[in-house]
This record gives C-alpha cells, structure tokens and sequence, in this order.
C-alpha cells in the first residue's frame, strides 16, 4: 500500500473534500444542522482556506484523496488562538496516525502562523476523534470561544503551543 501523503488543498479537491466531509457526519450520525456538513463554504474550501493565517491539507494515498484538516483564524476567538477545522477521515484513513500527524501539521503551521493556542469545536458523536484529541493534548473547556456558528457542537476543547 502507498504511503499517505499530506499536502495543501488545490482547488480541484473542493468537490471530493467537501464529499468526504458530507459522508464522515452521515456515517457518525451527525450531519445535522449546526454542524459543518450545513456550512455554505463546504463546497469552497481552497477559496475559503485562502485567507491569511489559514490553511488546509488534504491526505492523499493512492491518488484518492482520504481526509483532510485545517486551521482557521475563527471570528470572535481570542487574541493569538485559532481553530482546528474540517478534521475528517475515511474509515480507510483512520487508525494508522493519519489524523496525528495532520494534526501535528495543524499545530505547526499555527506556531508559524503566531498563535500560541489552537481551539476546536466537535460533537460526542464523533467518538473517534475525541479520544485523539485528547491524546494530543487537548483540554476541555465549559463553553464555546469564537463565533464559528457551529451550535450544534457541544464538545469544546484547546491547546496551548
């Protein structure tokens, strides 16, 4: 089997990440309103990650993209902190360290970027995700930061770089 690769999101990956986001909140049950499977700019996810301080990265293997991440300057998050975004994986992708080191990558770009804290939203659906997050040092917080529009997320959580 070929290595995974890891790289920025091109525009031609807008349909296929926007895909494969769609199916992971289907597959946990939580394409639901509130939630990124709603996000008008799902579609658009090189446009949108074209904004200064963001970024994205698509997992490529085999020359099929199979998940994706990325970090985003959230309206409305305190000074120097973004926000993990967009963490999905197909059920090929997951259990082998993909999603760590596309975290790891998150947490890089970040420190780069001049943040010093990484914030993310998600939902206890996603079971999978929250125990990674933890692992890579994630705490938990009482309420949302930032105005992300994502009310259907309950689960809050940050990392100080």
């Amino acid at each position: 089997m070929e290595t995974a690769i890891i790289r920025p999101i091109r525009p031609s990956d807008n349909k296929e990440i926007a895909r494969i986001i769609r199916t992971v909140l289907t597959e946990f049950k939580a394409n639901k309103p509130g939630t990124a499977y709603f996000d008008n700019s799902l579609d658009e996810l090189y446009n949108v990650f074209s904004c200064p301080q963001a970024a994205y990265w698509v997992v490529e293997q085999e020359d099929q993209i199979i998940g994706g991440a990325g970090i985003y300057p959230t309206n409305g998050l305190p000074d120097n902190y973004c926000e993990l975004v967009k963490l999905y994986l197909l059920p090929e992708a997951r259990g082998k360290g993909i999603g760590k080191q596309l975290i790891q990558q998150c947490f890089d770009a970040a420190g780069k970027a001049g943040f010093t804290h990484v914030y993310l939203e998600t939902m206890p659906e996603l079971v999978t995700a929250i125990p990674l997050y933890e692992k890579m040092g994630f705490i938990y917080l009482f309420q949302a930061l930032g105005a992300s529009g994502h009310f259907g997320c309950s689960v809050w959580m940050t990392k100080e770089l």
